[in-house]
């Protein structure tokens, strides 16, 4: 999503419900309550409590879990408990709900899979209920009556159907698992619990026939990376991957989503270096297939060079692995919509890309047919007077209005984003082929055709307008003031060559004074600090020239000058290279304080910025008010640029010391908050791809060049005179 309207909460349609009409391409899902929890000690997603004599084991009311068992690798939930006459105690176990993430294979059975240790624990199994929303729950089950054949010291699944809570539930309603103190026990008894899911019922007993085959093996310092065939068998639940060190025998070490072709093992500072790997397949019924041929791999020191293209690479999987098959662009989220593309995150794909055929990681002829299908996707798609929406479907290339029924037009932030990263390809892609030379053709009709002059809305207005659609015209109504990620958006508009609006605009309406302007600013900043664009003041010793209270969330320094070259950009106020830097110190020198005394925050442990977050998506920023304890690893590393040896030493904290549980197949998760023992489990396709653009920015600069050679850009450049500012 675009981030400044959620940021500063003028947006409208950002607090509407997500509509349910999802389309019927969309992949659903199995709704899973627990696989594991993203961080050890305590499971985030619930709340245990207790009272009287009875006691739960639990980690500020949330219930404990351990690695010492699981039946899907990671970790399991922890019951330990007393039962007393005279107390009670309960524990909900909740669904974390993932954005987009709300279309679900309709369950017939509640499962979960126990492990009892004495036998005598069956008499004081809890009670159970389905939590449905609003918090109102279902009739209780006694789950002794399901156990009493299950054996001890073994995993064992317990199937009970959904009608025997005496409701019709729809899967979408469930909102969790609640579990309750039922029969009384004097002592502490104790039983774990993995992978509660809500299944279909199995009409067959079909295997998975599909034989997994490993494709590659890597060795970085304290993490191996596996890559597979990928999975066609919808049959397949989970890919399953063993580890092998020296001569012990093979480990079973996690599983994998079947929509993802990799998996990260991450070993740590192991003594061993070499180590054997396989993978099998689980079926629905948690068979396993034959496993696959042995794959070998080595780690080895790294330097801060291999460091680099490590984190490069890893994040680019995102938008090369992991886009939209139809379109090739970049889905909002993974997991999440299967088929949702966000156009703005697709531009920052579409950059990080060109940084993995300049760094080997893909090579010219692929990336040559991803564009050809990207492009070609585009042409077709919906657009509004040149504007695309903010989400397209890929199998259809039609609108999405995934925040409501208002969110069905053209979106022109979030177009800025696609075209500052196809204009940066038009000039990548430059060599005198019919393939390359459609590419780029393609890429000039749909910048041209873009429409910035509409979305001044009149000739008199002084600003952009956010949103326009065909059948509710300028009803969102937002008018677009910086400072904010926003910038690249007015640029564009000025630089068009087709469609261009005065070069005045820049400081009429970004820029602006007026008072209309300055409202704006004081609304979402809550200060008047920078309500007039220029700011002026000093924040830990550093002063600000431009920005509202101290600077903003990072992201304010990234999106716009992922193409468009700050150290070149110096207008009436400052340069912009010199006031992204400051704004990152400041963010720095924020987190080094740590005035609410967060785990984990220091000079290794910063950069505050918009992302996902325990209850829901917000931009952080480094003041009391707008820090909620969440840190975000794009803020840091999008920002190398500006704070190179900082930077580098979150790097190097977040993979050396978190790796575990921060790092995956597709990068660093999206956030983490030490207080709250909370680790998204999403990749989001804005906060990836600057970290490979930002980081190939400070390494060669190399889609800067590329951006300002462009003839268009270099003509935006003319009319706003920025290079002649002093």
């Amino acid at each position: 999503m675009s981030k400044t309207f959620l940021n500063i909460n003028l947006c409208i349609v950002f607090v509407m419900c997500f509509i349910l009409n999802i389309r019927a391409q969309e992949t659903p899902y199995i709704k899973v309550l627990f696989e594991n929890s993203s961080l050890p000690e305590s499971h985030y997603f619930s709340n245990a409590t207790y009272e009287g004599n009875s006691w739960i084991r639990n980690t500020n009311h949330k219930i404990s879990v351990t690695e010492g068992y699981a039946f899907t690798e990671g970790n399991a939930l922890l019951f330990e408990y007393i039962s007393a006459k005279d107390g009670n105690w309960n524990v909900d176990v909740l669904y974390d709900s993932f954005r987009g993430m709300n279309y679900f294979v309709e369950a017939d059975n509640l499962s979960f899979w126990i492990y009892i240790e004495d036998e005598k624990t069956k008499k004081s199994l809890p009670k159970l209920s389905i939590i449905l929303e609003d918090n109102l729950s279902t009739d209780t089950i006694a789950l002794s009556e399901y156990v009493s054949n299950a054996k001890v010291n073994t995993w064992q699944q317990i199937t009970i159907p959904l009608k025997a809570f005496k409701m019709s539930i729809k899967t979408q309603a469930i909102k969790g698992i609640r579990w309750f103190q039922s029969s009384e026990s004097s002592e502490t008894e104790r039983f774990y619990v993995d992978q509660i899911e809500l299944l279909p019922e199995l009409k067959t007993q079909s295997t998975v026939k599909e034989i997994p085959k490993l494709n590659n093996i890597q060795g970085f310092e304290q993490h191996v990376d596996i890559q597979w065939e990928p999975v066609k068998d919808t049959l397949v639940r989970y890919v399953k991957i063993f580890r092998q060190e020296e001569n012990n025998e093979f480990q079973y070490v996690g599983v994998q989503s079947p929509w993802i072709n990799g998996f990260t093992d991450f070993v740590g500072k192991s003594t061993t270096k070499r180590f054997n790997y396989k993978i099998s397949y689980l079926d629905r019924a948690y068979r396993e297939t034959s496993a696959s041929e042995i794959l070998k791999a080595e780690t080895h020191k790294m330097t801060e060079d291999e460091l680099l293209d490590m984190i490069q690479q890893s994040h680019l999987r995102y938008y090369w692995e992991g886009a939209e098959p139809n379109s090739g662009l970049a889905l909002e989220n993974i997991p999440g919509r299967t088929s949702m593309i966000a156009t703005g995150a697709s531009g920052f794909g579409i950059m990080a890309i060109i940084v993995g055929v300049h760094r080997g990681f893909i090579s010219q002829e692929a990336a040559v047919e991803r564009f050809l299908k990207i492009t070609r996707f585009l042409s077709k798609a919906d657009r509004f007077h040149g504007v695309f929406p903010h989400f397209l479907d890929g199998s259809t290339g039609k609108t999405v209005p995934f925040f409501g029924s208002r969110d069905n037009g053209g979106d022109l932030v979030e177009t800025s984003f696609l075209m500052q990263g196809l204009l940066t390809a038009r000039q990548f892609f430059n060599k005198n082929n019919p393939k390359e030379k459609e590419i780029r053709q393609t890429i000039t009709v749909l910048w041209e055709q873009v429409e910035w002059d509409w979305y001044k809305r009149n000739p008199d207005s002084d600003f952009l307008t956010w949103h326009w659609s065909a059948d509710q015209e300028w009803t969102i109504n937002h008018k677009l003031i910086g400072w904010n990620e926003t910038m690249i958006t007015y640029f564009l508009a000025i630089a068009s060559p087709k469609h261009s609006v005065p070069a005045s605009i820049y400081y009429s309406g970004w820029a602006s004074q007026s008072q209309q302007a300055q409202d704006y600013r004081v609304n979402w900043g809550k200060t008047k600090d920078g309500s007039l664009y220029k700011n002026g003041n000093i924040y830990f010793g550093k002063q600000l020239p431009v920005g509202v209270s101290n600077g903003g969330p990072l992201f304010f320094t990234h999106y716009s000058y992922l193409g468009l070259n700050p150290h070149k950009i110096t207008d009436e106020y400052c340069n912009y290279f010199e006031n992204n830097k400051r704004i990152a110190e400041i963010n720095l020198r924020y987190c080094i304080e740590n005035p609410k005394n967060y785990q984990g925050y220091g000079d290794d442990f910063w950069g505050l910025t918009a992302s996902d977050g325990p209850k829901n998506y917000a931009a952080n920023e480094p003041n009391i008010k707008n820090d909620q304890g969440k840190m975000t690893p794009t803020g840091a590393l999008s920002s190398f640029p500006y704070t190179p040896e900082a930077s580098m030493k979150a790097l190097k904290n977040y993979y050396f010391n978190y790796g575990k549980e921060l790092y995956g197949y597709y990068g660093f998760y999206d956030a983490i908050a030490l207080n709250d023992n909370w680790r998204s489990s999403l990749y989001m396709g804005l906060n990836q791809a600057p970290i490979v653009v930002m980081i190939e920015n400070y390494r060669s600069g190399l889609l800067w060049d590329l951006f300002m050679k462009n003839k268009d850009v270099k003509a935006g450049m003319d009319r706003l005179d920025f290079e002649n500012k002093n």
